[in-house]
């Protein structure tokens, strides 16, 4: 049974006063060792997850960048033969992986916030965990010396103790929802009028990539002449 209803109350706990309050602080103290050591791995657990996500969007992100570059290159190829309406086509096949790694970017920045936070919470946690630690030992001499005066009986409100921690699930559920607003945005899309406005637009970026590639094809045959 857990002795800590949420992750906050571990990092809010105020060890000395629960253990006041118990009637065995002993075997309070060793269920709050057991519990915190269980929570410090869940979320660092979790924490590796995390990393995991960022460095493959980061394997992702370098894909995409690859990816830009080779359609540029097609695109100047097309044009070196004279093929305009193909170069225009790499242009725009460019631009749409432009925009994935955008998104993918703005995930990896997202990823790199939380993990600021799992840091936060693991140091935390990891100080009240050497806290718990180092009362154990104080108490366990000082049981020694009342043990035969303590009258051990179960403690009628240990229904109030008995709520399982939460095993990190508010952090969890964040991770769900980030990937859940990723999977709506992909869902019931349709060909409307500002799609068609989008690619009215895509269509100027084509024409002023094309403009530049073209000015820049020039630039170099003169500098070769």
């Amino acid at each position: 049974m857990g002795i800590f209803s949420r992750f906050g109350d571990i990092i809010n706990a105020n060890i000395t006063a629960l253990l006041d309050r118990a009637e065995d602080p002993a075997k309070m103290i060793r269920m709050m060792i057991q519990e915190m050591e269980e929570t410090l791995i869940e979320v660092r657990t979790t924490s590796a997850r995390v990393i995991a996500d960022r460095k493959e969007l980061e394997r992702r992100v370098q894909f995409l960048q690859q990816e830009a570059e080779k359609w540029e290159g097609k695109a100047r190829l097309a044009l070196s033969k004279e093929r305009e309406d193909l170069a225009r086509a790499a242009l725009a096949e460019k631009d749409l992986i432009e925009e994935n790694l955008q998104i993918a970017r703005q995930e990896i920045t997202s990823i790199e916030e939380q993990l600021v936070i799992l840091d936060e919470e693991i140091a935390q946690l990891q100080q009240k965990l050497d806290d718990a630690k180092s009362k154990q030992k104080s108490l366990v001499a000082r049981e020694r010396t009342v043990r035969s005066r303590m009258d051990i009986r179960r403690s009628s409100n240990r229904s109030k103790l008995e709520e399982a921690f939460n095993k990190f699930e508010t952090y969890e559920r964040k991770m769900d929802d980030m990937e859940a607003q990723v999977e709506s945005e992909d869902l019931g899309r349709s060909r409307n009028l500002m799609d068609e406005f989008a690619e009215l637009e895509r269509d100027d970026k084509v024409n002023e990539a094309l403009a530049k590639l073209k000015e820049s094809m020039a630039a170099e045959n003169r500098s070769e002449k």
